[in-house]
């Protein structure tokens, strides 16, 4: 057995490579296009299963080395919040409250699914709540943070079995928004308003409205760079006070001060909300870092785990499902911006943050923009469900706890 580390630069350069890969088959496959499957998504699954394939044939395991991908994720956030209005935040008080509520109750059933997924294919309770909220809406971060609490209750293997739950999840969660949508937007008749500027992304078929020169993106960057300063200057404050948030929190809602104020205050200055810039810089943001997230898991580390773990997820994927298509999207106005809703909560039910915002780029890339539903999502994501999932996780596994 062999380890290889790939170096930052060399995984950045890989990453596009893969990005350009998913480009080209979503491309040439128009069945994926059509069902919304990102483009990294593509690339960075194929990438993925050639380094397993790779590993099966000679015993040598590929490690990609990932701080230039963490980076992406702050200019992303960074950039979501320079696109945000305030009005949209007001209009988005009274769905934001409601995707809380929903949200919410989903971690909680999703531990009920988990553990009687556990029952049925005659494993150990623990292990449910494992293949629960703590590695599916939780991710690999919150299934690391508390595998030492399941090792306790007698599951040595705790940390595999969560890594390997959340990785598969990660993968479920990547191909399951676009389809939700595209069947809400097609049994609904929905579309979004064409005469909003881009978000995040550019769509497919554009009028060039606005121009992208070298100037329009040296002004995105420097304006990224000044509030990303901003936001680790928070950030540290914010720590010292006792509150730990992830920087790409702090980033996020410094740019949005940012951009509700400043131009209000020098009303003369050029600035980048809403325009085409700023959307390819978010857009390269965010794809370049799911090809490199995807492309790095290490799939031989779930091969030994994944016979039950594929019980319990195709149980939550069904209940995810479910769940998005009973409950929240009608509860959230069965209109087109649920319909975005729909696809990211899918992402981030059964992944992450950046996967439900990448599933719901691909949709309005194909159907126009939802301003609103870039906002929402990951204020729900950030502020609040890691809290809350702490307090359902510990419940769960004393419950469970022999």
């Amino acid at each position: 057995m062999h380890e290889y580390i790939v170096d930052g630069f060399l995984t950045t350069t890989i990453g596009i490579l893969v990005y350009f890969a998913g480009v080209h088959i979503n491309r040439r496959v128009p069945l994926l296009r059509s069902y919304n499957i990102p483009e990294p998504v593509t690339g960075g699954l194929l990438a993925a299963a050639a380094i397993f394939l790779i590993f099966l044939f000679s015993g040598v395991e590929i490690t990609f080395e990932l701080g230039a991908r963490d980076q992406l994720l702050v200019y992303f956030f960074t950039a979501i919040g320079l696109n945000a209005r305030f009005s949209d935040l007001i209009e988005g008080g009274r769905p934001l409250a409601i995707l809380l509520v929903l949200t919410l109750l989903f971690i909680v059933l999703q531990n009920v699914v988990g553990i009687a997924g556990a029952a049925l294919v005659g494993t150990l309770p623990p292990i449910g709540v494992l293949a629960g909220s703590t590695s599916l809406i939780g991710g690999h971060g919150t299934a690391i943070a508390w595998a030492p609490e399941v090792v306790a209750l007698g599951i040595e293997n705790a940390l595999e079995i969560g890594v390997a739950s959340a990785t598969l999840g990660l993968v479920v969660a990547s191909l399951i928004g676009g389809p939700i949508a595209r069947f809400l937007i097609e049994r609904y008749g929905l579309s979004g308003e064409k005469s909003e500027s881009a978000v995040v992304g550019l769509e497919y078929e554009t009028d060039g409205k606005d121009s992208i020169n070298h100037l329009n993106l040296m002004a995105v960057l420097l304006t990224l760079h000044i509030a990303i300063i901003v936001g680790y200057i928070a950030n540290d404050i914010i720590a010292s006070l006792g509150l730990k948030l992830p920087l790409f929190v702090t980033c996020l809602l410094t740019a949005i001060l940012m951009s509700n104020t400043l131009p209000r205050i020098f009303p003369k200055m050029s600035w980048p909300a809403r325009t085409r810039s700023l959307a390819l810089v978010s857009d390269f943001s965010l794809g370049l870092f799911l090809a490199m997230s995807l492309m790095s898991m290490q799939l031989w580390t779930i091969a030994d785990l994944a016979g039950p773990l594929l019980i319990i997820l195709a149980l939550q994927t069904l209940a995810a499902v479910a769940y998005i298509l009973l409950i929240l999207f009608p509860l959230m106005g069965r209109d087109y911006q649920a319909a975005v809703l729909s696809a990211g909560f899918g992402g981030f039910a059964l992944g992450a943050t950046p996967t439900a915002i990448a599933n719901m780029t691909a949709v309005t890339k194909t159907h126009g923009p939802s301003p609103t539903a870039f906002i929402i999502l990951p204020l729900v994501a950030a502020f609040f469900v890691d809290i809350t999932n702490a307090f359902v996780i510990r419940f769960a596994l004393a419950f469970v706890a022999p």
